[in-house]
Formats: structure tokens, sequence, C-alpha cells
């Protein structure tokens, strides 16, 4: 795992707006946010929605971008722009708005290729359902792998991550779990197509994040890491650490362990209560480098590893909380 590579969500860079843009009408632009996020200390990279952030030339982005000392760590797709996508993008009941989904997607991914990029995440959280008898599963299914089979072969060199989420919009989303999840990306079959792991969206499927971690490693790939936090009822979008910090510090060995060699992106909402961003975001990086010298220490700590060989939790629990804590005096 690359400790030097964080990544960020754009639109947090819109809270509190008038602290940064006090004489500002509407929205602020893509570029004033990302100029608001190169202020802060040790990011590299931002991810970009598409179509929401790119209204010009991909490569032009890219170019401003790096003007401001900022990379492109890939595209993340958004299906808002026709109201029909409600009803599912890859999964719609109308074979036209399919066909829709799937080729915005594509163009998606041919922007995010202009751009240097070579990951496009797709969150399908509009393909699912919310009533019993509302649809044949086999069909929703099989749209599924059929619309993700056809923009994965699009570009056998760009990486297509499917990041799971239990539900919302729809209350029964159709890749809801890692298990689910990577038995999509056995029936699709290609091999530059994984996954994306959300903390937030682990926790309320009820999993446990580096379990996930190592089932996605074994099955599949993991192209992506989203750090957050929350109290596994929603995607509560918090901080790093804030309330799942041995969670979270297990997933970062896991990952490390496993050869996780992407960026780690904060997808948190300091815009949901007018957090200051830059310093949120600052935050969240200077937690993630203290954990990974957790990590280092427990990837030293021969009792440790003796302990977890046996199960022995009493054990391994005393041990953690000495690595974190120090000694008891």
């Amino acid at each position: 795992m690359t400790a030097n590579r964080f990544a960020t969500r754009l639109n947090s860079f819109a809270s509190r707006p008038q602290a940064e843009w006090p004489h500002l009408t509407g929205k602020p632009s893509l570029m004033q946010m990302a100029a608001r996020a190169a202020k802060v200390a040790g990011l590299t990279d931002l991810d970009l929605n598409f179509p929401d952030h790119v209204s010009e030339r991909p490569a032009g982005i890219a170019r401003n971008l790096g003007n401001l000392g900022l990379s492109i760590n890939g595209f993340a797709m958004r299906y808002y722009s026709n109201p029909a996508f409600k009803l599912g993008a890859f999964t719609n009941p109308d074979p036209a708005v399919r066909r829709e989904a799937i080729d915005l997607t594509k163009v998606g991914i041919d922007a995010a290729r202009e751009a240097g990029a070579n990951l496009m995440t797709l969150w399908l959280g509009q393909d699912g359902f919310d009533y019993a008898f509302q649809a044949d599963y086999a069909t929703l299914w099989q749209h599924e792998i059929d619309g993700i089979r056809e923009v994965t072969a699009h570009d056998p060199g760009c990486q297509i991550s499917l990041e799971y989420k239990p539900n919302e919009p729809r209350s029964y989303s159709l890749m809801p779990d890692a298990a689910t999840t990577l038995l999509a990306i056995r029936d699709v079959g290609l091999p530059n197509l994984g996954v994306t792991l959300d903390f937030a969206h682990v926790l309320y499927a009820d999993e446990q994040p580096a379990f996930a971690a190592a089932l996605v490693a074994r099955h599949s790939k993991l192209l992506g890491v989203h750090l957050n936090d929350g109290y596994a009822k929603r995607d509560d979008g918090l901080m790093v650490g804030a309330v799942h910090t041995l969670q979270t510090i297990e997933l970062l060995q896991q990952i490390r362990r496993d050869g996780y060699a992407g960026a780690i992106y904060f997808d948190t909402f300091p815009d949901m209560t007018g957090l200051d961003p830059v310093h949120e975001c600052e935050v969240n990086i200077a937690t993630v480098k203290r954990m990974l010298r957790v990590v280092d220490r427990i990837d030293q700590d021969n009792r440790l590893s003796a302990a977890i060989g046996r199960q022995d939790a009493v054990t391994s629990q005393a041990i953690i909380q000495e690595i974190m804590l120090g000694p008891d005096l």
C-alpha cells in the first residue's frame, strides 16, 4: 500500500462556502472546490463524479488540477441525468433507459482515460427494488450482469470497480455486500473488474471490514478503499476512526498485507454539518498516518501474531491495547 497517496471527495469542499467565498452566489465551481482542496497538506488526488464534474474537456481539467498540485485518482459514475434512472440504470425495465445508462458509462470511461485516469468506480445505487413482487429477480440480476460486462469490456485498460451498499436510494440494492458483489464479478468474468470497499457501507452491511477485504483479495481484487466512519445504521460519512478505530486499523493492516496499491480515499461528509473541509481532511490524513504507524508496530510484535494464531481473543486485546495506548503503569 502506498501510504503517500491520499484522495478525497471533491464535493466536501463546498462545505461552509461563506468562509471561503463570502460573495459567492450559487454553488462553487469545480475549480473553486479544487483550489480549496489543494490547501490540504498531504492531499495528492481527487476523484471526479461523471457527468457532474466534467463540463469541459477532461484533459483540460486534468491540466488545471495539475497546476494546483493535484492528480485525478479516478472517476465515479452518477446516474442522475435522467429521472428514469430512479427505477434502475442497468436494471431499468425499459431497454432504452438501460442502453442510455450503459452508453453514458462508456462515455465516462472514455473521459476518465482522456484525463489520464484508469479507474472508474460504479456505485449502482439505483439498481435494486423496493417491494415484494416488484421485480423478477433473475431478470434483474441478468440485466445487471450484462450491463456491468459491457461497460467493463469497453476499455480493458481501465479498471472498473464496484462499490457496494446495502440500500439507499433503493430499499434493497442488488449489490448490498461483499459476497453478492463477488458473485457478480464471477458472473461477469473479466479481469479488469474489482471492488471498492467503503468503510461505512461495509459497517451497515453488518460486515467486519478486514474480513470483507480478505474475501475480496481471495476472490477478486481490491481497487478502491473509501475511509470514513459511522454508527453502522446508515452512510454517516464521519471522520476516519471516529467510532471504529480498531476496525479501521485492522482493515489497514489487512489491505497492506494483501498488497493494495491504490490511494486511500476519504468519503466523508463535512458539508452535512458545515465543518471546515480543509481541516477535516488534514485530520483524516494525519489519523491514517498514525494508524499505519500502529500497523507497523503490530506487524513487528510476535506476541500478537501468536495470539491470533491461537484465536486467543483476551491476549490479543491486551496486546493491541498496549500497542495503541502504552503499557499499564
